[in-house]
């Protein structure tokens, strides 16, 4: 899954909710559910998520919505082999945007 997100420092939840195309109330949720995930909240409450906080939601929807796996199986699954389930994720996302690099030339050709 590629987002068209702009480099920021924080992003707030509803823009994360706009680019996963899910509901804010699932990123909250996943917040509360998966350790690996810690926003930053300011002085509203409102969460703010770093960078770091956007490649383990992609990772977390990868398991969960692409892949099928229950809640707690992902969480296993990151617990168990978190380095190499990132690692095999970075190079999916990587040939996933090359993909879509290579159909934009094909579709302007």
């Amino acid at each position: 899954m590629h987002l068209d997100l702009p480099e920021k420092r924080y992003y707030s939840i509803g823009e994360l909710a706009k680019a996963f195309d899910v509901n804010a109330s699932l990123i909250r949720f996943w917040d509360k559910e998966f350790d690996i995930l810690k926003p930053k909240k300011n002085a509203k409450g409102n969460r703010m998520f770093t960078p770091e906080d956007v490649k383990n939601l992609q990772l977390i929807y990868h398991l969960v919505k692409e892949r099928g796996f229950t809640l707690d199986g992902a969480k296993v699954h990151l617990k168990e082999g978190q380095k190499k389930t990132l690692d095999k994720f970075e190079v999916i996302s990587k040939l996933e945007a090359i993909k879509a690099q290579l159909t934009n030339i094909k579709n302007e050709l």
